[in-house]
Parts: structure tokens; sequence; C-alpha cells
């Protein structure tokens, strides 16, 4: 049995379950959480909120095999507190944001659910290849949380079976979190069924049960690693294969050289709207909440 010592943070965990054709992933983050949330002075609800995006955008980036490949998690709304939430992952560097209507924030309350932080919305996943493919589902922003809204990406966009669970827990300087996603394979063997046709396969079934009684004091329990977790729920199975996956930071591609290759594409005459009265660009990112002054 593994230790259930904390032995890493910040770092995707990978397994699979041969015999029941499931794979997983699981995370907890700390420091990457603090250093994307003291960008912005967010209200406590909004921390909540984008620590979760922050672990599902882990957990659905750690999918991606191939170099430079990224994943973009978007919620978007007319008509909620919320205007927009976007986060992304990249090579295991992460960052995230939220723009939402500070006149708002009192009348979030403690504990918003979904629909009283967007309203009426939609989330958008988007998945880029390495080679510059670009795949992008879409569905309402359905359920009690972010989480149940990803599934619900991967049921009505993939046909992919899915099962997510996500802790956050409130800290006096941020929050931190940890998460587990667990998905059946989506193909079956040549010549036979492909075993997302079937969502309801007993081996499915069996790892769902099994993943569903995770808590949320498990994922956010310190002295309880996420190798000791994954223990836990599949110690009983004939195997389980663990490896350690990519390890997590911010990271953000604003600079003045990226800016200047992005300005570069544009002709004179709209560089020159661009110009304040000092004949600079002035860039705001909103990821980092920093301007940068291009003199281009």
């Amino acid at each position: 049995m593994p230790n259930t010592e904390e032995t890493f943070v910040d770092q995707l965990l990978n397994f699979s379950l041969p015999h029941r054709a499931a794979r997983g992933r699981a995370v907890r983050l700390d420091g990457v959480i603090d250093d994307i949330l003291s960008a912005h002075d967010y209200p406590a609800p909004i921390k909540h909120l984008l620590s979760e995006a922050l672990v599902l955008t882990a957990l659905m980036g750690g999918l991606l095999k191939e170099e430079n490949a990224q994943l973009t998690m978007q919620a978007q709304t007319r008509d909620g507190p919320i205007r927009l939430l976007v986060c992304d992952y990249r090579n295991g560097e992460m960052r995230g944001y939220v723009d939402h209507d500070t006149a708002s924030e009192a009348d979030l309350g403690a504990n918003p659910g979904l629909r009283a932080l967007f309203g009426q919305g939609h989330l958008a996943i988007t998945f880029e290849t390495g080679q510059g493919k670009r795949y992008q589902g879409i569905v309402p922003l359905e359920g009690d949380s972010l989480s149940q809204a990803c599934e619900n990406y991967f049921f009505q966009s993939e046909q992919i079976p899915t099962l997510i669970r996500v802790g956050v827990r409130a800290r006096v300087e941020g929050c931190e979190a940890g998460g587990l996603l667990v998905q059946h394979l989506a193909d079956g063997e040549v010549g036979r069924e492909r075993l997302h046709v079937r969502l309801d396969h007993p081996d499915w079934e069996h790892v769902e049960v099994l993943a569903g009684t995770l808590s949320h004091q498990e994922l956010v329990n310190r002295n309880l690693s996420m190798e000791a977790l994954i223990w836990r729920l599949f110690h009983e199975e004939s195997e389980v294969r663990i490896d350690f996956g990519a390890k997590l930071s911010k990271g953000c591609r604003c600079s003045i050289d990226h800016y200047n290759s992005v300005l570069s594409k544009f002709p004179d005459g709209e560089l020159d709207e661009m110009r304040n009265e000092l004949g600079q660009i002035v860039v705001d990112c909103a990821f980092c909440s920093c301007e940068f002054i291009i003199e281009h």
C-alpha cells in the first residue's frame, strides 16, 4: 500500500484499470491556485469557482498527449454576475481569469450555485493538437456545479462515460483543491462493439460506483496523497497502473516579444488607431493583471 503522506502537489497523477477498460487523472493544486488568484482581488465565491475551474482544466488537459497541445475551457453568459470564465492548459502550464460584475458581488451569497453565478450560459471545451488541429464542443451550463457541466460535456459531445469529483477548501490567503476524473475507454477491440455505445456497461458501472464514494474531505486532505487515494478506491482491482504526469505551474504567454509578434501582423493603419497620445500601444493581460507598453 502507498505511503499516505503527501508525496506530490501541483502535479498530475495518471492511472488506469486495464481489466475494467478505464483510465483517470487525479490532481491536488496548491501553489498554482495561489499564483493565479493573486493577480486579482476576487471575492470568495469567485475564488472558489476559479479554483474548481483550474482543477477541471488540469484534469482534462492531462488527457492531451502531444507536445504543445492545448485545452481551453470557457464559460460565458449574458445574464449572470459572471460574464466570462476562461482557463487553459498547455505543457503543464495553466492560467485562468474571471470577468464578473462587481456590482452583483453582494448578491452572490456564501455558496452560490451554477445558475446563480452564470444564469443562462454555455460551456465551451476546445482541444488544440500540437499540429494545429482544433476540436470544440459547446454545451449548456447545466447542473449544480462546473464539474457537473463538464461531465455533461463528455456525455453530450464525446459520448464517453465520465465521472468527475472536485473539492475546494478556502484558506486565509487563497484556496487549495483536489480532483479526480475517471473515464471508460472509448474503443473496444477490433470487431467488437465500441464501448461508448453502452453507457451502462457493467465494468463502467462498477468503476463509477467505486469512484463515486470519494468524499470532498479526501480530495483536500493533505495527509492523504493522491496515490494513496487511488489505492483506497480501487485496491480490490486485479491491476491498477499509476504514473506521475506533468508538473503544473502558472504560465502566461504575455511578454513584449509575444505582443510584438502579434502586432506585426496588423497593417500600419490599424496600429496607428491603437496608439495612445504618446504613440505607445498599451496591452492589458487580463490573466496576469499587467500592462505592457509596446513601442511598435
